[in-house]
């Protein structure tokens, strides 16, 4: 497919995230005193979807723009998602009348979370990622768990703490155990790292098993997704029950969901199987995504170091094998669950998708174009995560998902 041209100029640049081929939905507010409202990204503007609605242009069914959710929408099914794209596409789409009455400039508002998080489940799907982790914990021998090439392992996170692009994060405390010590201490996390994610979003509900063909019917779209790690407090709660206070800090999504129909042409099959899966996790054609991904890290006052280059084709499970199997239980899922693909790592050491792979857990520090070295994060820094899809001529993109880590509390008791 190539470039979609529109009336809106700045969304024909072939270097912009926002082409008609895009169309992502996001939820903003202007600072006038509006309330936010939902709103898609055209080039360097977004289309006020609240304002087309009053209109009349997006049909004549109940209002469902004028809220700071896009989980109204979702409720109403594939059909529906299916019609406001093509809708948007004719009123955006080059010969159309130009309505520049409803476009607002990206540059002049603020982004909100684009759905409400109705639950947060993260997952360990990358096989590189495990195999490196695996390997400094456990040796290589045994650096995958005997289930992993079985099973999309994950854990419930959160959904109360995953913030919009952004959003400041701040330093976590928690219990803490050197090696050589005989007790933990209570204190201020000191291996704050990034993990480098895909979060699907769900936007219809199950109630009983689904099959992975299902589940691809169920995705609503993507974001960029920055799962924020305390390393230290993770490696001391981790056994028996896996990640708890260390990934409940914060999680960070990108404000734009780029629909699954607008990656539909950026499809890729799962690598192959090492072990053969289970039939319930077969899957009936490609579910992965090409998306190019990458993370910046800028110190505080400093330039941005690209230290991190991967695509979401890595992934040894997908999305939709990922949602499948969370239903195996009878678990039922919601409009506006949110899955974390886990982080996302390649073979070579540049596309490693956090720090403690990147530094190899501190012993080898990454080194910043500013001349400073990372092991993990420190004060100040501020993290960039960036994806998109590339077509002839044109790019499907997330916009940015960043986020700044603040100091840790002096005292997390004091009043």
């Amino acid at each position: 497919m190539s470039l979609m041209k529109s009336w809106m100029e700045s969304a024909n640049s072939p270097d912009t995230d926002f082409p008609l081929n895009n169309l992502p939905y996001g939820v903003f507010s202007t600072g006038d005193g509006s309330m936010p409202r939902c709103g898609v990204a055209i080039g360097d503007q977004i289309l006020d979807l609240c304002a087309a609605e009053g209109d009349g242009l997006l049909g004549d069914a109940a209002p469902v723009f004028d809220v700071p959710y896009w989980n109204d929408f979702m409720e109403l099914g594939p059909e529906a998602w299916g019609e406001l794209r093509a809708t948007l596409t004719a009123l955006l789409s080059d010969g159309a009348d130009a309505r520049p009455d409803l476009l607002v400039a990206q540059a002049e508002v603020q982004m909100h979370l684009p759905f409400n998080v109705a639950e947060y489940t993260d997952f360990y799907a990358s096989k590189h990622h495990a195999t490196n982790v695996g390997t400094m914990f456990r040796g290589p021998e045994n650096a995958l768990p005997p289930n992993w090439l079985s099973i999309p392992i994950g854990y419930n996170g959160r959904a109360s703490s995953v913030v919009v692009s952004g959003t400041d994060v701040r330093r976590p405390w928690g219990q803490l155990k050197a090696p050589d010590a005989d007790l933990p201490v209570f204190a201020p996390c000191k291996r704050f790292d990034l993990e480098l994610e895909m979060g699907a979003i769900v936007g219809q509900p199950s109630d009983g098993p689904v099959s992975v063909q299902q589940a691809d019917d169920m995705i609503f779209g993507y974001v960029l997704l920055n799962d924020w790690s305390a390393r230290d407090i993770q490696a001391w709660e981790y056994q028996p029950l896996g990640p708890f206070q260390a990934k409940a800090a914060a999680t960070t999504i990108s404000p734009w969901i780029v629909t699954k129909a607008a990656l539909e042409p950026f499809r890729c099959d799962t690598p192959e199987r090492e072990r053969p899966l289970l039939d319930y996790l077969a899957e009936p054609g490609p579910m992965l995504y090409d998306i190019d991904l990458e993370v910046g890290l800028a110190p505080e006052g400093q330039i941005e170091t690209t230290i991190s280059r991967t695509n979401y084709r890595e992934m040894y499970y997908s999305s939709a094998q990922q949602l499948a199997h969370h239903t195996t239980s009878g678990c039922p899922m919601r409009v506006g669950d949110l899955l974390g693909s886990g982080t996302i790592s390649g073979p070579e050491k540049h596309q490693r998708g956090a720090l403690l792979e990147l530094s190899w857990g501190g012993k080898e520090p990454v080194t910043l174009d500013s001349g400073e070295t990372r092991s993990f994060l420190e004060d100040g820094d501020r993290l960039t995560l960036r994806g998109a899809a590339r077509g002839d001529g044109y790019r499907v993109g997330f916009g940015a998902c960043t986020g700044r880590v603040l100091p840790a509390l002096e005292d997390p008791f004091q009043p």
